[in-house]
C-alpha cells in the first residue's frame, strides 16, 4: 500500500519543521554554514545602509543568502556521501568537489556584486 501523503497546511507545517531541522543540523555540524549565515546576516544589515534603491538592496542580500543555500546543499551532499562509507571513491570525491565548486561560484559572484556596487557608491557610475 502506498504511503499516505499529508495535504494542505499540515504538509506545509511539516515541511517547515524539516527545514528547521536542516538549519539546525547545518548550524551544529558545519562550520562553513555557521560562518556563511553570520556573514549573510551582517551583509544584509549592511545592505540596508549601503543600497541606494530596492534593486541594489536585493542584489546585496540575495547573493549572500544564495551562498548559504548552496552551502546547505553542499553539506547535504557531503553527508550522503559520508553515509555511504568512509572509503575513498572517485565518484564520491567528484560529488563533494562539485558541491564545493557550486559554493565557490556563489562566493565569487557575491564578492563581485558587492565590489561593483560599493565601487559604484564611492567611485561613481561604474559603467
Amino acid at each position: 500500500m502506498a504511503k499516505q501523503q499529508q495535504k494542505g497546511i499540515g504538509r506545509i507545517i511539516k515541511a517547515g519543521y524539516y527545514s528547521y531541522l536542516g538549519f539546525k543540523a547545518g548550524w551544529i555540524n558545519e562550520a562553513a554554514v555557521r560562518q556563511e549565515i553570520v556573514l549573510a546576516v551582517i551583509m544584509s544589515i549592511a545592505a540596508v545602509f549601503i543600497a541606494a534603491d530596492v534593486l541594489r538592496f536585493l542584489l546585496l542580500i540575495i547573493f549572500p543568502w544564495l551562498t548559504v543555500a548552496f552551502e546547505l546543499a553542499n553539506s547535504a551532499i557531503e553527508a550522503v556521501v559520508d553515509r555511504i562509507g568512509p572509503e575513498r571513491h572517485e565518484l564520491s570525491g567528484r560529488a563533494k568537489d562539485l558541491g564545493s565548486a557550486c559554493v565557490f561560484v556563489l562566493l565569487a559572484l557575491t564578492f563581485l556584486v558587492w565590489a561593483l556596487l560599493i565601487s559604484e557608491i564611492y567611485l561613481g557610475n561604474f559603467f
